[in-house]
């Protein structure tokens, strides 16, 4: 009897879940990414054509800031960021719209509150909320409601996957079965068990239960839409091993498993933005441009 992939693991340990998930300490100038990009969104803000703050609900970290195509009827590209739920912010990562908006899409960055003053069930619902707000704000935005990409990194990558098993006709009337067209997981954390018994993400409070409804490797989407799921070559065994997980779990979702060469945690998130690299093609694949 072959073993079921999300209980083939190593035993998790305290100490083997703080080496595998705590990204930062195997990068002693993480500071350095966090000021460059902070510097690049600032940059990009000023040279391209945006809409910042644009608010799809009630809280205050409800906003997402959106970057038009030149073309009418474009693809939509929709970034998640990172962070573990609980550090950074969409104002980090305008930088990756202009190569985008270069190629032919529009981008829909968009934020959401941090963990713990906002559980991670919340977090979820706000992007539900963020991406059935950008679908019916599609004309008016300019771009093609039908083409919808999501795409996230690390805890942004967890959130992707849980909007491709939203179940959207339920969560809002009149919306459609398949409202996101495809999915781009970065480094994307599938099965929480692991994070939550990390002792640096202990303040997430991750019981088993809420490890059940949070991973997306203990769920299958109804529809098969398409995902491709990226991890750097040079991130930890875990991180890698999430990544095989959702292509084992998910067969019948994910186009195919991108391992990026020489990157690591933070690393990954350049290439996105990098139209020279396989990551860069990959996410155009998905925006059939």
């Amino acid at each position: 009897m072959s073993v079921h992939p999300l209980h083939d693991h190593p035993a998790y340990t305290p100490e083997f879940c703080e080496s595998g998930y705590n990204n930062l300490v195997r990068i002693p100038d993480h500071l350095d990414y966090f000021s460059r990009w902070a510097s690049d969104a600032a940059l990009a803000r000023r040279g391209q054509a945006c809409q910042l703050g644009l608010r799809y609900g009630d809280a205050p970290a409800e906003t997402l800031d959106y970057f038009p195509s030149r073309k009418p009827g474009a693809p939509l590209l929709v970034f998640i960021h990172g962070g573990y739920w609980r550090a950074l912010d969409k104002s980090c990562f305008s930088w990756l719209a202009p190569a985008y908006v270069a190629r032919g899409a529009a981008v829909a960055i968009v934020g959401y509150g941090l963990a713990p003053a906002t559980p991670l069930e919340d977090i979820a619902r706000q992007m539900l909320r963020a991406h059935a707000w950008l679908y019916r704000h599609a004309g008016e935005l300019g771009f093609d409601a039908r083409r919808i990409v999501t795409s996230g990194h690390s805890a942004g990558g967890q959130l992707t996957g849980m909007l491709l098993g939203a179940r959207w006709n339920e969560w809002e009337s009149g919306l459609p079965a398949g409202l996101i067209s495809g999915g781009l997981s970065l480094s994307g954390l599938f099965d929480l068990e692991p994070v939550a018994k990390a002792p640096f993400l202990a303040n997430l409070g991750l019981t088993p239960d809420r490890v059940r409804q949070l991973s997306p490797a203990y769920f299958t989407p109804d529809l098969p839409t398409p995902l491709i799921a990226a991890v750097g070559g040079s991130e930890t065994p875990e991180l890698q091993r999430q990544t095989s997980l959702i292509a084992a779990c998910w067969p019948r979702n994910v186009r195919r498993t991108l391992v990026v060469p020489d990157c690591n945690h933070l690393d990954i998130c350049d290439r996105l933005a990098d139209p020279s690299e396989a990551l860069f093609g990959a996410a155009c694949e998905l925006l059939g441009l």
